[in-house]
């Protein structure tokens, strides 16, 4: 099996990038993130590879980290999710950031790859939310008051700046993520007036 390839970016298509290593060009299926960050032809460049391996082909899929390769893997445990569906993903999310949106429950960030519906957003959320914080940081805190959000049992300011920053025309999750920062700086007790102006603070960073 092929887990390392280092060479010369020989050229690209469509979804793959050709990798001259030693006079041998490899063919590496990509997602559209790291071909866009990959070296021009003619410059050195190193992949992290995954390699499928069936009857009638093999394949390698290339990445520009070792984060973004596990991240293939987890994706593909979860039904409906192909190689295909798993480099749209991480097309459309960097690896922290997945992370970040599993942990969540931020099914609208998942649906924003390419081939993903609202309902195997959903699946991959509840089946990789304890594996995400293994594979980036992710705050505990955020964690949890996404959770108290959803189950409606957030303190009521904490609700109201969220469901303030949201009418705004922020995400949930970032809303949810600039609230939890400001609640850590102004105390639990705070106000839902402090926790907007503080969370626009954070968005605005």
């Amino acid at each position: 099996m092929i887990g390392k390839l280092k060479g010369i970016v020989d050229s690209f298509g469509e979804d793959f990038v050709i990798l001259d290593v030693s006079g041998v060009g490899y063919i590496a299926h990509c997602s559209a993130r790291t071909l866009q960050r990959m070296p021009k032809a003619g410059e050195p460049a190193e992949l992290s590879i995954e390699t499928h391996v069936r009857e009638d082909m093999i394949r390698l899929y290339g990445f520009r980290s070792d984060a973004e390769r596990e991240w293939f893997r987890l994706l593909q445990t979860v039904q409906g999710v192909g190689a295909r569906v798993a480099l749209g993903v991480l097309s459309a999310l960097e690896p922290e950031a997945l992370a970040n949106a599993i942990a969540t429950g931020d099914k609208a960030a998942i649906s924003r790859a390419p081939g993903v519906g609202p309902r195997l957003a959903a699946r991959m959320a509840a089946e990789l939310k304890d594996k995400a914080p293994a594979f980036a940081p992710v705050d505990p805190s955020l964690v949890a008051l996404t959770d108290a959000v959803g189950a409606g049992a957030a303190p009521q300011p904490v609700a109201d700046a969220i469901s303030a920053l949201v009418n705004l025309g922020y995400p949930q999750v970032q809303a949810a993520t600039a609230v939890a920062a400001a609640l850590k700086s102004a105390g639990e007790g705070a106000e839902a007036r402090v926790l907007i102006r503080l969370g626009l603070r954070e968005l605005a960073r």
